[in-house]
């Protein structure tokens, strides 16, 4: 959730009537459409936190696995309206690694019509960052932490292993 305030707070908000316990007062709600992007499927981890915060967002599904030969990342599902693109993007992908399949949807939603677009990622490779941000300098990254490598097999180090398989307790082997 803390991603998800950090990617939100400059975003323009509007007066709203708030109901309290004890009384009515003023407050304030986000003005844009935000749809949520999440990779899967490592990135449906983030969702329900960011859901959380944004109840009013919508929720896009796109899916990437990652060939294991070449470490790139390969399309398997595609599931974004064919109209009616949100004003603001949030990919969600819990671990940044070479940066490839964050790459993939950023290329991906820019042809659906979004401009603004914004990733989340609680481990992020430098190298992940720099090939974002050298491609596509109007994308903003939120993370937690910076690691400042990627091994042999691309993954991210020290890294925490593959995100996908922690969140949803796959059997290694």
């Amino acid at each position: 959730m803390v991603l998800g305030v950090a990617a939100t707070e400059d975003l323009p908000t509007r007066q709203v009537r708030v109901e309290t316990p004890i009384t009515t007062t003023d407050g304030q709600q986000l003005d844009t459409r935000i749809a949520i992007v999440p990779i899967l499927r490592a990135g449906l981890g983030l969702v329900e936190p960011v859901l959380t915060l944004l109840p009013d967002a919508q929720v896009w599904h796109l899916g990437l696995y990652r060939n294991e030969q070449t470490a790139e990342p390969v399309p398997y599902y595609d599931k974004l309206p064919t109209c009616g693109a949100p004003h603001v993007g949030l990919v969600l992908d819990p671990m940044l690694a070479t940066g490839g399949s964050v790459e993939l949807v950023i290329q991906r939603i820019q042809q659906w019509g979004v401009s603004d677009i914004r990733v989340l990622s609680v481990i992020a490779s430098q190298p992940g960052i720099d090939r974002i941000l050298r491609d596509y300098p109007h994308v903003r990254i939120f993370t937690c932490a910076v690691d400042p490598e990627l091994n042999e097999q691309s993954f991210i180090v020290p890294g925490l292993g593959d995100a996908g398989d922690r969140i949803f307790d796959t059997p290694q082997g």
